[in-house]
């Protein structure tokens, strides 16, 4: 059988603004990489459509060329919030070129909203919720629909739900994603600037789920389970990249990279014993990391730790992110820097309770932990997550799905006074970071450290200088 997975095009990054953020950083869609994957081994015919970075107009020509030329029998759409809409107008044009191609929508999106989904849209033929790989094969191997968990699906005028999947796949068993399928991989795909030594970069996730329930986090799809790749399996996986594509660094997007100890330990063993000349970036949490386990991470080649703070104040802390406390939050960071790795912090401006005063104590958090680099992005409140429940009760929230993309201000606490005050906080937020003594100061050496960056700013110059003026308040006419 013939199957299409499509990475639909995102929305503006921000409200009236052509979308720039492929200059900056472009990730490789590893959810229907492996879909395809899975989808190969069962001796289907797949082809891989990824439209991020794309205009609008260019990725619909782009799409409707390969569903003429393929024909695909089964179209298959992994969307998130904001490129949800931009997913269902191509399956819309879909149905009017081939109207016999069963469309099926997955992702976080369709997980959290389920059978309001094909109530509201019926180009949409059927909604895979949770992990989608064994779903997908038994929808494209014809088995009876009211058999497949994790399914929703129109029985007539009644819309079905199958619930949520419980017989779920051990991540040994998945294939390598299909890499080979990704046009332009690993060229096209680049990490953040200054967040890595040398590419090509590609990006591995290496475990699934999250035992924790923090308000923002949206966990429709893996939920509370944990799953991981075992330590060999995952030195399979980069021995894969290293020798076929010539990756040399990797970002490990996993919530809880370091939550199984003897995992990670096991990992940097093999690294340590059989290098591959790779280095590595990893998200840590707090309780999950100690001098030890860094001085591991360091040797087996991790160049810099990223660690979820959301907020330098404590009382945002204590309300958002769970089992986590504000003076464990600063001895962590503290401690990596101790053990001589770059260390990210993430945040989010604009959670229920932010004030100016708040996002002030955390601009001054930043400032006395040196961080040697960060990233703010504007709180959403996605479907999936318990702030949506509640979050009309907090604020303002203009519930448009296209800009629910982090990086637009759709929600705006009691505590601030307008989406505009909002936005030039954040503004200043960042030009304080980034002109701030401490960046400035580290700077020049990152130059040295990482120059496939400098090669990659020079080259986007004029977008860079766009996005600049986005931040200083003097946009692009």
């Amino acid at each position: 059988m013939k199957i299409l997975l499509v990475n639909p095009h995102g929305s503006n990054w921000v409200s009236g603004s052509e979308d720039r953020t492929a200059a900056a950083v472009r990730l490789p869609p590893l959810g229907i990489l492996s879909l395809a994957a899975w989808l190969l081994r069962e001796g289907h015919d797949v082809r891989v459509l990824d439209l991020s970075g794309t205009s609008s107009s260019g990725a619909t020509g782009r799409f409707v060329e390969l569903v003429r030329d393929f024909a695909p029998d089964v179209l298959g759409f992994s969307a998130v919030t904001s490129n949800f809409l931009n997913a269902y107008r191509l399956a819309e044009t879909a149905k009017e070129i081939a109207p016999r191609t069963v469309t099926v929508f997955g992702g976080v999106h369709v997980s959290a909203l389920r059978g309001a989904v094909l109530v509201e849209f019926p180009a949409i033929d059927l909604v895979v919720t949770g992990e989608g790989e064994q779903a997908l094969a038994e929808i494209v191997a014809g088995n009876d629909p009211a058999t497949i968990q994790g399914l929703v699906y129109r029985d007539g005028g009644t819309v079905r739900d199958n619930g949520i999947r419980t017989d779920l796949v051990q991540l040994d068993d998945l294939p390598q994603p299909a890499y080979h399928l990704l046009e332009g991989f690993p060229s096209l795909y680049e990490g953040a600037l200054f967040n890595y030594p040398k590419g090509p970069t590609a990006s591995i996730i290496s475990s699934r789920g999250c035992p924790y329930d923090c308000s923002y986090c949206d966990r429709s799809v893996f939920r509370n389970s944990f799953r991981h790749l075992s330590p060999g399996r995952l030195y399979e996986q980069m021995t894969h990249l290293r020798s076929r594509y010539g990756v040399r660094h990797i970002f490990f997007y996993d919530d809880l990279f370091t939550f199984n100890r003897r995992r990670v330990e096991e990992f940097c063993a093999l690294l340590e014993e059989r290098p591959l000349g790779m280095t590595f970036n990893c998200a840590v949490r707090v309780g999950h990391v100690d001098d030890e386990l860094l001085r591991m991470l360091k040797r087996a080649g991790c160049w810099m730790v990223s660690l979820g703070v959301e907020s330098g104040a404590p009382e945002i802390l204590a309300r958002h992110k769970s089992n986590i406390s504000f003076p464990e939050m600063r001895e962590t960071v503290l401690r990596i820097r101790r053990n001589g790795l770059r260390v990210k912090g993430l945040f989010m401006m604009g959670l229920p309770g932010e004030t100016e005063e708040t996002i002030r104590a955390t601009a001054d958090f930043i400032n006395a932990l040196e961080l040697d680099d960060m990233n703010m992005t504007k709180f959403t409140p996605f479907p999936g997550s318990p702030l949506y429940r509640t979050v009309r009760e907090e604020g303002t929230f203009d519930e448009r799905w296209e800009l629910m993309n982090c990086m637009n201000f759709v929600f705006v606490p009691r505590g601030i006074p307008s989406r505009e005050r909002l936005d030039e906080l954040y503004n200043q937020f960042i030009r304080e970071f980034y002109t701030g003594r401490n960046w400035v100061r580290k700077f020049p050496g990152l130059m040295f450290k990482s120059p496939d960056s400098v090669r990659r700013i020079i080259h986007n110059l004029p977008d860079f200088l766009r996005i600049r003026r986005e931040f200083t308040g003097n946009r692009a006419k």
